[in-house]
């Protein structure tokens, strides 16, 4: 094997866990949304993972600039039901905890790959998402970044 070739897949193999340790999971509603696009604007371009925007009707969804390897999922309130059975409307904060539980669960995964989660949204999805998360999942908390105000995470990192 030349040391070229050697070379490609080392640089290669760099790339690849470069994009593994830049792995996100971020939610917002429509009061975070400034955070939100400092928060993208501070990633890096190689950035991959999951974003979950929670909005009260599908006429607030809008554009935000994100990595490119990121996917974007705005979730209305107002096309969404409440808990099930009640017939009432989706609360804040409902959809953004059920859509992220529903996606940590199935995707992360104990292959090593660490995602980092930033939670901005409301305290009440916030909450439910950081509970399923250490509880459930074993994600550790030092991972997830929350608003210091609602007091769910440790002070000390």
């Amino acid at each position: 094997m030349s040391s070229a070739s050697i070379e490609y897949r080392s640089a290669r193999a760099e790339r690849r866990a470069a994009r593994q340790r830049s792995h996100h999971l971020v939610t917002a509603d429509e009061n975070s949304l400034a955070d939100l696009e400092v928060l993208l604007a501070a990633l890096p371009l190689c950035a991959t993972g999951r974003i979950f925007i929670e909005v009260a009707d599908q006429a607030d969804i809008g554009v935000v600039q994100a990595p490119p390897r990121m996917t974007v999922t705005w979730l209305a309130r107002s096309a969404r039901s409440g808990a099930l059975g009640t017939g009432r409307g989706c609360a804040p904060g409902m959809a953004l905890a059920r859509a992220t539980c529903a996606w940590a669960d199935e995707m992360l995964c104990e292959d090593g790959a660490a995602t980092n989660v930033t939670l901005l949204g409301g305290y009440l999805g916030t909450a439910d998402i950081v509970d399923h998360l250490t509880a459930v999942l074993g994600v550790p908390a030092s991972s997830i970044h929350a608003p210091e105000q609602f007091g769910l995470l440790p002070t000390e990192r």
